[in-house]
This record gives C-alpha cells, sequence and structure tokens, in this order.
C-alpha cells in the first residue's frame, strides 16, 4: 500500500510539473484531428 501511495504521489507531481506540455500536446492533436477533418469536406 505504501508503494501504491508513494507512486501516486509521483505521479501527480509529474503532472504538476508537466501539466503544459501535456495541454500543448493535446492542443496539437487536436489541431490535427480539425485540420484533418476540414481536409475531408
Amino acid at each position: 500500500m505504501q508503494t501504491l501511495q508513494s507512486g501516486y504521489r509521483g505521479l501527480s507531481l509529474l503532472m504538476m510539473l508537466n501539466w503544459d506540455r501535456a495541454l500543448y500536446g493535446c492542443t496539437i492533436a487536436i489541431a490535427l484531428v480539425a485540420g484533418a477533418w476540414l481536409g475531408t469536406l
């Protein structure tokens, strides 16, 4: 149980430090999907 809690804390710290990179990645992915959808019209 301690290992699980420690891993969760480490993961949450990693996400807290890198949330902006995840946001940029999601934004780029959404833009690519939107461009592909517009290209099919």
